[in-house]
């Protein structure tokens, strides 16, 4: 192989390198512009941290005048306020002094305790009693309460006894001074089935404050969103019940004009229970029975414009089983998904918004592309998999061509001393567009018959 033909094959792969370089980096650049024109404000700030027996999560999107500190001390602070109003491990908290005192006549609180407490009441009426924040008592003997478990069934006795302290019916709440009133002395309160929903409204509202242009905040498992993402709405996941991972059943486009609500809640039994012989004992308690649940409705998720609302509703559809709960969502016009237990899998119920889900895949793809659910791919992603499938094409081709050069010992064709070059049965190159000698092989033939002659 001669100098020559090594130089012209090195020009060769440098050229189809830049080639390459070239179809890389283009679109390498466009995606960075595209990224570096991003709009002020379009990173998503996560904030973390624990409350109310739980941990939650806050993201944020715009108030770049607010630094990281700032809304992190807001976050925590607005959920100590709650925790002070409604935490029943607090012995100085609102709902403690209450629960303690056995005064029978009205009792100042605080307005959001007032409000919270009259919802829940609210609700109880409109169940008959399926949701109870008196139902406490009755929790711990069950051992489901915050003291230790110790998963053992209660005497009939023991149940007769704690139902005489528990019910809706005996505690009485007014606005108007904010009050709490309860019937009998023993009546304790739990507010643990909403609380965490009200949390989410009141961060929500916090954020609002700060000029924050969307958020999306969840306390365990309880969400609330408000405006987008800069590639779509906020979405949340649906857990498929009885799995130990996290497994999502469905991830809901949470939009910000939608008028059932940017709340959601999901209740189910299938994380919290304990099994004595061949019997399991559900930790949701029915305080109409003041037993266990012993329905097959595994999961049951609902949206409302407030997070307390889709918080409350989900506890108490949880309790009457899947016919009641239907019928109870229709009646007040909820958005349900309801999961249901059968032999071998789950059939799913809907109401409302959320009714695409259980119809079948083809209506719930519907709904997912008439709730935006496809986010749009960015510039860098729609480009990358063409830069690397360009990429490889030229790495192949000029791994070929190099192997041709340094193991066949020829010069690769090309055009008159490139491309198209083609060696005769004499010794000497013709281009085999126009099949005549190159000048430079002409007389390098002469000169050797010259020589020959000699």
């Amino acid at each position: 192989m001669t100098i020559e033909t090594t130089r012209r094959s090195i020009a060769l792969a440098a050229f189809f390198y830049a080639c390459a370089f070239s179809a890389i980096a283009l679109p390498l650049t466009v995606a960075s512009n595209a990224f570096a024109q991003a709009p002020p404000g379009d990173e998503i700030r996560q904030f973390n941290g624990g409350t109310m027996g739980t941990s939650y999560m806050v993201k944020v999107l715009g108030g770049s005048e607010q630094d990281d500190q700032t809304l992190k001390l807001a976050i925590d602070a607005e959920l100590r306020q709650v925790n002070d109003e409604m935490s029943t491990y607090i012995k100085a908290s609102e709902i403690s002094q209450f629960n303690d005192s056995d005064s029978t006549d009205w009792i100042e609180v605080s307005k959001p305790f007032a409000e919270v407490v009259d919802y829940a009441q609210q609700v109880s009426k409109l169940t008959e009693g399926a949701f109870d924040v008196t139902v406490g008592p009755l929790v711990n003997a069950w051992s489901f309460g915050p003291t230790e478990r110790t998963n053992t069934v209660p005497s009939d006795d023991e149940i007769t006894k704690l139902r005489e302290i528990v019910g809706y019916e005996k505690l009485h709440v007014r606005l108007d001074p904010p009050s709490l009133k309860k019937d009998v002395a023993g009546l304790r309160i739990d507010l643990s089935s909403i609380a965490k929903g009200h949390g989410v409204d009141r961060v929500i509202d916090r954020l609002k404050s700060l000029d924050i242009e969307s958020a999306f905040v969840e306390i365990g498992g309880e969400v609330r969103t408000f405006g987008k993402k800069p590639d779509g709405p906020w979405r949340v996941g649906i857990q498929l019940p009885d799995t130990n991972e996290e497994t999502v059943m469905v991830a809901h486009a949470m939009n910000p004009g939608d008028d059932a609500g940017n709340s959601m809640a999901t209740s189910g039994d299938y994380r919290n229970f304990f099994t004595v012989g061949k019997k399991r004992y559900s930790h949701t308690i029915d305080p109409r029975t003041a037993k266990p649940i012993e329905h097959n409705l595994a999961s049951i998720t609902v949206i409302a414009p407030l997070c307390m609302q889709a918080d409350a509703w989900a506890t108490a559809l949880s309790v009457v089983g899947t016919d009641a709960a239907l019928k109870l969502a229709q009646d007040n016009e909820l958005n349900v998904l309801l999961a249901q237990r059968t032999e071998d899998s789950f059939a799913l119920h809907g109401t409302g918004n959320l009714a695409a889900y259980a119809e079948g895949s083809e209506q719930s793809d519907q709904a997912d592309a008439d709730a935006g659910a496809a986010p749009e791919k960015s510039l860098f992603q729609q480009v990358l998999p063409i830069t690397i499938l360009s990429f490889g094409v030229f790495s192949i081709l000029l791994f070929a061509m190099a192997v041709g050069v340094i193991f066949g010992r020829k010069q690769i064709s090309g055009s008159c001393g490139g491309l198209n070059a083609q060696t005769n049965p004499d010794g000497s190159t013709s281009c085999s567009l126009c099949s005549s000698p190159s000048d430079a092989c002409k007389e390098l033939r002469e000169k050797m018959a010259q020589k020959d002659q000699v």
